[in-house]
Formats: C-alpha cells, structure tokens, sequence
C-alpha cells in the first residue's frame, strides 16, 4: 500500500544515520518522493552536507524536499543512555523531535537502534497501556508473511510487556496488513501447556483470557509455516531467531550456487532455471525484511 492512497504524509528522515548515512538516506528519500507525490520528506542533519547531496531535486521537488539542520550525529556503537543525554542535537533527536512538534507523522532512521528506541522512548513517551517499545518486523512463511516481536528492543521481558507486544502485533497485522483476527502465537520450546518458563505461561494465561485470536504455543518452525500470522517472544530469542534466519538462507543460496556450478551441464541447467533462482533470491533476501 503506497503513501498515495493515504492522504498527503510527511515523514522526518534521520539523513545521517546508518553505517553510510546521507550518501544512502538521501538518494533513497529522493526515490520515494518521485513515487508518492503525496509525501513530504524533511532530511536532517548536517545542511551542507545535505545540500551538496541533494542539488537539482531540491529544485525540482520544491517544499516536498525540506532540510533540517542538526549538528550531531549518532554513532552505530553508542550507548543508548550517551545518545539520550548527551546528543541532543542530533539527526535522530531532531527527526524525532519534528514528530513530537506535529510538522512530521513519522520518523525514519537506519541509525542506532538502541538509541532510536531510547531517544523515541524518552521523546514521544508511549500510549497509554503500553510499557515498552517493541521491534517488529515480517518473514516470509508458506502462504504470505509472519509478523514477530519483539526482535531485539527488550532482551527480558516480563508476562505483562509479552501481553502487550501481541495487542500491538495484532493491530500492526490488522491495520497495516488487513488481516482479519490475526493468529497470534506464543513463541516457546513446545506446544504443551507445561512448557516453557513461568513468565512465558502467564502471558499465555493473559493473551488467551483476551480478544485476542490467540492460537496457542508455537515452535520455532512454526513461524515459516503459515500456521500463525503474529509471533510473539522476548527480544533475546526472537533476535536469535531472526539472525538464524538469515543465516540459513545465506547458506541455502550458497550450497544453491555450488551445486549449480559443479559441472558445465549444470551449469547450462542453471541458466534455464535463472528465472526461479532469482526469484527465490528476492523472497529469501534478508535485507527485503529489516
């Protein structure tokens, strides 16, 4: 679903962020903004620098492209509690700080993910309800996509925090993804009711006595099966989970190559299956699901 269908978005970008900030930032935010005519992009961070990058498209794109000085960057190794405190005019405070005033509906940032978390946490709070920020994103499963959380924010949680990470994931699958009573599923070691820690048997007790289409335990095999739509887990094992992930399919391309380049009559068998392997190459790319 693109910004065009929505009505007219902007979205504050932390430009300096990332392991190659605006050289990366800017180009991609040019991008979109030649797709969506409804969305305004405010670029943040070092003006010259911004400047120089941008050049004709400011231009061309006229108050749709804004720039918004900030002084500081966020560096990928910083403490969380350092980029709070002491970086308060950073690209990543001030792109969030631009959602606090209400000239942004968003922020986007590849930066700092503890910090992002922290600074977006310590700014614009959390709803009502709601304890702790979560980190969501989808993997390919048989049939469509799985929904987890949380994928690294919280490495401990408590049954509460668990409960709260489904409300949320099942309102990201429903409202973003319009699936209909999404299936949430408990991450844990089995599918007995016995299983697993105390914690994680008091956030089933919670989800399941809720509104929730709540489905059960699941395994982690389970979340590539199609049987559950939202995965819920600690940050520590969902993370685990997620790396493992993209390890296997990093793997999987690499014995695919091998194999289809042992001799030259697979080698001709590999060109006319190009089309299936890159096709396969695109679903299973890791950097497609964050």
């Amino acid at each position: 679903m693109s910004v065009a269908d929505h009505r007219r978005v902007t979205i504050a970008v932390d430009a300096m962020g990332g392991d190659k900030g605006a050289e990366i930032c800017v180009p991609a935010s040019i991008e979109m903004l030649d797709r969506d005519d409804k969305l305004t992009i405010i670029l943040v961070g070092d003006s010259g620098v911004l400047q120089s990058i941008t050049g004709e498209a400011r231009s061309r794109l006229g108050e749709r492209l804004q720039i918004q000085a900030a002084s500081q960057v966020v560096r990928m190794d910083e403490p969380p509690r350092d980029a709070v405190r002491k970086k308060k005019d950073s690209s990543m405070r001030i792109a969030i700080n631009l959602v606090k005033e209400g000239r942004a509906d968003a922020c986007v940032s590849a930066g700092n993910t503890g910090a992002l978390m922290a600074t977006a946490k310590f700014v614009l709070k959390t709803l009502p309800g709601i304890h702790r920020p979560a980190i969501i994103s989808a993997v390919p499963a048989i049939g469509g996509h799985t929904h987890m959380l949380d994928l690294g924010a919280n490495s401990a949680c408590t049954a509460d925090w668990l409960y709260q990470f489904a409300v949320m994931g099942s309102i990201v699958a429903t409202d973003i993804h319009e699936l209909v009573q999404p299936r949430i599923g408990l991450l844990n070691i089995g599918e007995e009711e016995i299983k697993g820690s105390e914690t994680i048997r008091e956030a089933a007790r919670m989800i399941s006595e809720s509104t929730l289409n709540y489905i059960g335990f699941v395994e982690g095999n389970d979340i590539f099966s199609g049987k559950v739509d939202v995965v819920v887990s600690d940050g520590f094992t969902g993370n685990v989970a997620l790396k493992t992930t993209e390890g296997v399919a990093q793997m999987i391309n690499v014995f695919m190559r091998k194999e289809f380049t042992r001799s030259v009559l697979r080698k001709g068998i590999a060109l006319l299956a190009m089309p299936v392997l890159n096709a396969f190459n695109r679903t299973f790319d890791p950097r497609l699901y964050n």
